[in-house]
């Protein structure tokens, strides 16, 4: 799942340490979440839509397949 967490997090000026503090989840999982190696449950994904004021389809986009 493709995500724009990097982003919304670079225009706060938050590092990845700082997200993760936020979201009591570990820098780890940011990384994860933010390279698209891990997708997160849905409590977690709310926390982030709620954390950056954008619904969640707006942050978050599943990976297109070819047709």
């Amino acid at each position: 799942m493709k995500n724009l967490i990097r982003d919304l997090r670079a225009e706060r000026g938050w590092s990845q340490a700082h997200l993760a503090e936020l979201l009591d989840v570990s820098r780890q999982t940011v990384i994860a979440i933010e390279t698209g190696r891990y997708d997160p449950s849905l409590p977690l994904a709310f926390a982030i839509s709620t954390l950056f004021q954008q619904p969640i389809e707006t942050i978050f986009h599943p990976d297109q397949e070819p047709a």
